[in-house]
């Protein structure tokens, strides 16, 4: 699929990237859905992918409420700079390993749904017009959209679908 451009598709890349995915983690068995993946990686389980998308999901809406209050949040997070995101994603995998699978499941339900409200909220213009918010310097809203959800559902879906090949 295409890069979205404008907020239908957006909103569609959205929607469609969660169901593809949720589909997809429908059809792992009951054991599946608890085994640790065939592969060496940082996410190691369902849990670990869903709760990935969530964190990155909230941080979506921590810069975006920040950004238009016009503050300058603190992008991709606090003591973390793009250079440094492999330390950020860890970060974010050690705070999942409490986490049940049915409340990784949960919250990604909630944030995806909050990702979509922020869609909706927006028009084309307000989406798609690069530096028409400071805080998203060079960029646009719509491009940190699709990052949190049609991107990041991508990576989610084949990550799972290689998990599947491993067992």
């Amino acid at each position: 699929m295409p890069r979205p451009t404008d907020k239908t598709q957006l909103s569609d890349a959205a929607a469609t990237g969660y169901s593809k995915l949720t589909a997809l983690a429908a059809t792992f068995s009951a054991d599946q859905r608890e085994a640790v993946f065939g592969f060496a990686d940082r996410d190691r389980n369902l849990r670990d992918v869903l709760a990935h998308l969530t964190a990155w999901h909230q941080m979506m809406r921590r810069w975006y409420d920040e950004g238009m209050a016009g503050g300058k949040p603190a992008i991709p997070g606090e003591g973390y700079t793009w250079q440094t995101l492999p330390a950020l994603n860890q970060a974010i995998w050690e705070d999942a390993q409490n986490l049940s699978l049915s409340e990784a499941v949960s919250q990604l339900e909630a944030s995806h749904a909050d990702m979509m409200g922020i869609i909706e909220a927006h028009t084309d213009e307000e989406l798609f017009t690069k530096k028409l918010y400071p805080w998203t310097g060079t960029t646009s809203l719509g491009a940190y959209l699709i990052s949190a959800t049609s991107s990041h559902y991508d990576w989610a879906v084949k990550k799972l679908r290689r998990a599947l090949k491993t067992w």
